[in-house]
């Protein structure tokens, strides 16, 4: 896909805000100039982890966020507000780094979900810390989680994760399940000479325990820059090794903005999906706006550039203020990410610190 400039300059840090695009249309939701809306709106809400996944970042971690930075419960739930409120958003996604690291994250929930009309709430996590929180977490509002699972093989784990902490994700998924937070979804990442052979037994473990398995194509968004397009397992190479052991056909249903392609397994009921970020992009239909930890709204997940709403929060601006700045950040998205164009760059922050 090529991406093209707009010809309008993007808010940033310090960024000039542009000035109204005369062929955008008079409107509170969040459009850009390519006629999609988002309607999606990801909040990340700490950089930290616990976990130190080779894909994602080096054993000793990065440099955190200040928290000073971080954005505070109330400054989450104004954000929130104004989006859900004003700007049309629909569903909210809480990720990080890694959310259950945030000790007010139920009150944050619990905000959320007390807003009318009250959006649909979801969180991504690494299942740490699930056991003790999948029931308060529910009771304030959450409606189901994500859980990133890249084997079941203990050994394996920590390889990847650099933590021996298997169990401690399988019982925290068992506790999702138990609470209510369904449905239980597993984002799985496949590494070449690595766990590229292991769809097969991830779809099985998920079949067994009622789960939803989802493969990602490894995106360009680790800490260390050490993507190579070549170690990548495609969407295809995915296919191929599922369908080793399971019958797939194409899901019926229409998959609108969702970024899985889900496919049937052995005639279904039950489904798994392929993320193909990079080798089938779905940008057409993207409905997704980004919160980042510390206040700065993100296009899109590969975006170079960011539009501060902190400053604007800690500056006693106005809700219409707020939000027009918002919606000047979207209006001004790219039509593509741009993985696949010679020129594309990196972005700079990982996504530990972009949130998924």
């Amino acid at each position: 896909m090529t991406v093209v400039s707009l010809g309008l300059p993007v808010p940033g840090r310090g960024g000039v805000t542009p000035p109204r695009d005369p062929a955008r249309p008079q409107t509170s939701a969040l459009l850009d100039s390519h006629g999609r809306v988002a309607t999606d709106l990801r909040i990340s809400l700490t950089d930290r982890c616990n976990l130190r996944c080779t894909y994602c970042m080096p054993a000793e971690g990065l440099d955190w966020l200040p928290t000073s930075d971080l954005l505070t419960r109330a400054e989450l739930a104004r954000l929130i507000r104004i989006a859900v409120t004003d700007l049309g958003v629909r569903e909210l996604r809480f990720t990080g780094g890694e959310p259950l690291l945030r000790g007010d994250l139920a009150g944050i929930i619990a905000d959320a979900a007390a807003l009318r009309p009250r959006p649909e709430i979801s969180l991504t996590t690494n299942g740490l810390g699930l056991v003790r929180k999948a029931k308060a977490l529910r009771a304030a509002g959450l409606d189901r989680v994500n859980v990133s699972l890249d084997t079941v093989r203990p050994e394996l784990f920590h390889q990847i994760t650099r933590r021996d902490r298997l169990a401690d994700v399988l019982a925290g998924m068992r506790a999702a399940a138990d609470a209510g937070l369904t449905p239980v979804k597993v984002n799985a990442v496949l590494m070449r000479g690595i766990n590229d052979d292991h769809a097969p037994e991830l779809l099985q473990f998920c079949l067994e325990h009622g789960y939803e398995l989802r493969i990602i194509e490894q995106m360009p968004l680790d800490a260390q820059h050490g993507w190579e397009r070549s170690e990548m397992v495609t969407a295809e190479e995915i296919l191929a090794s599922l369908r080793t052991a399971y019958a797939l056909t194409p899901d019926s249903e229409a998959r609108g903005a969702a970024p899985a392609e889900r496919w049937l397994v052995d005639g279904g009921p039950a489904t798994v999906g392929v993320i193909a970020s990079v080798t089938r992009p779905f940008c057409g239909d993207c409905d997704r706006t980004r919160l980042t930890a510390d206040g700065q709204v993100r296009s899109c997940l590969f975006s170079t550039g960011e539009t501060d709403l902190r400053d604007l929060l800690r500056s006693d601006a106005g809700d219409d203020a707020i939000a027009q700045r918002w919606q000047d950040a979207m209006w001004a998205k790219l039509p593509g990410h741009g993985i696949n164009d010679p020129g594309f760059l990196q972005p700079t922050r990982p996504m530990s610190a972009i949130g998924g």
